[in-house]
């Protein structure tokens, strides 16, 4: 029989795009959107759950630290799960991870049972980011593959407003305990629909290469390419990416870079995570109310979502660095502004949408920082380091910013928050960038 020799990702590059891959897109955006309610539900939550077990902003700080200790590791143990078992099965275990222990978090007794579970919710938070990207990316034609990725990371801002309106609305009704009811209950719906719909990667089928691994990536081949595919046929596996060595980071070309890099994600993990965990928490400190309070998670996700599609759009043609610089600029004088605005109610949220951009919108920016950097032997292995040192600066954001409000109150915590942005922005001058493709960057950036 004669053997045919298929491309995936050229079948992708070739035909429309599928109802099948549709079907893919739509799952994975869901499933990061219910991330983003979860991953924020204990910010807007946060000052109820401090009056209830009369908690001070000190005592909060184990409870985000708890949590986003959980996503750091959930994204290295799932993230390799992932590759070695296979990307659906990823995507499920962290479903029911987020799902359950959010939902055990509603009838929690104790602060230091809210502290365990919200670790163990962090681990399936932070593992589906990684998995569902993946899983997009090998479902995107190369044409598409950078607007599908922004597309599905979206879903993590837009969910945490979701869960920002219904706590604004809802929370004096259902209590803090329903957001969480809320937040389990639905991705264990979720759960179901993926368990029928949601299909395994066709490319990490046939990287398998076992034969009933090539019958199932065969058919679901045919499907995106609307005709049956020969029994024969074998398909040619994408290179493995990341053959770079860590070591290959630090050689004299790429070693100022390389700590400038790392530095920076670390600083703006800090001042991001800070930022999004205790924004309600200052509001509230500042005089609002609590349902009122998480209105400020709403606006600086819904900011950070307008600000990213045409930074999207614009990065792979303007010069990122200066762009960089402008952001964090921009970032410090909201910190500056928010500590000494008081109670001008218009001003406060005027800023906290403008931190979106200033504070949170260099996530999409780094990105392209890193593919102008390293050439593509050393991208992955340089965006996965950077990336995970940016997590450590997740850990230390997450606590720094209960001892800045215990310590120098709401303006204090605002005026702290503005430190590791300076910082960053001095590392962002000792980057040394390379020209490099724009939908390459941002498909290596993830």
């Amino acid at each position: 029989m004669r053997t045919t020799t298929l491309d995936i990702r050229q079948v992708l590059d070739e035909r429309p795009v599928s109802s099948l891959q549709l079907r893919v897109f739509f799952l994975c955006f869901l499933v990061a959107l219910l991330d983003g309610f979860d991953t924020q539900a204990i910010a807007y939550t946060g000052p109820a759950i401090a009056k209830a077990f009369g908690m001070s902003p000190g005592d909060m700080t184990y409870i985000f630290i708890s949590g986003t200790l959980g996503m750091a590791l959930g994204a290295m143990g799932l993230g390799m799960i992932g590759d070695r078992i296979g990307r659906r099965v990823a995507i499920l275990g962290s479903i029911v991870l987020f799902g359950v222990f959010s939902l055990a978090i509603a009838f929690a007794q104790s602060p230091t049972q809210i502290v365990a579970l919200r670790f163990l919710t962090g681990l399936g938070m932070g593992g589906a980011t990684p998995v569902l990207l993946a899983m997009a990316a090998e479902y995107s034609p190369s044409r598409l593959r950078g607007a599908v990725l922004t597309g599905v990371l979206l879903g993590l801002p837009a969910g945490a407003m979701v869960g920002g309106v219904l706590a604004a609305g809802w929370m004096p009704v259902i209590g803090w305990q329903g957001i969480y009811i809320v937040g389990g209950a639905i991705p264990l719906v979720v759960l179901l629909i993926c368990l029928a719909f949601l299909p395994e990667s066709a490319q990490f089928l046939a990287s398998r290469g076992r034969p009933e691994d090539l019958s199932r990536a065969r058919r679901l081949v045919a499907r995106i390419a609307g005709k049956p595919i020969a029994d024969g046929t074998v398909f040619m596996v994408p290179p493995v990416a990341g053959k770079g060595s860590v070591a290959a980071l630090f050689t004299p070309e790429y070693r100022t870079s390389t700590i400038a890099i790392w530095s920076i994600y670390l600083l703006n993990w800090i001042a991001w995570f800070m930022f999004l965990l205790w924004l309600p928490t200052a509001l509230t400190g500042m005089g609002l109310d609590q349902p009122t309070a998480a209105l400020g998670t709403v606006i600086v996700n819904a900011a950070f979502i307008v600000f990213a599609i045409p930074l999207s759009i614009f990065l792979p043609r303007i010069d990122v660095r200066r762009t960089l610089t402008v952001m964090f600029m921009i970032g410090i004088a909201v910190c500056a502004g928010l500590a000494l605005v008081n109670t001008s109610w218009t001003v406060v949220f005027a800023l906290v949408a403008l931190a979106g951009f200033g504070i949170g919108g260099q996530q999409i920016a780094l990105n392209y920082l890193i593919s102008s950097t390293y050439p593509t032997e050393l991208r992955a292995t340089g965006t996965g380091w950077a990336i995970g040192i940016g997590r450590t600066g997740a850990i230390v954001g997450s606590a720094a910013g209960g001892w800045l409000l215990q310590a120098g109150g709401t303006s204090g915590y605002f005026a702290g928050l503005a430190v590791p942005l300076v910082l960053a922005a001095v590392a962002v001058v000792l980057v040394r960038t390379r020209r490099q493709a724009p939908v390459e960057a941002f498909a290596a950036g993830h």
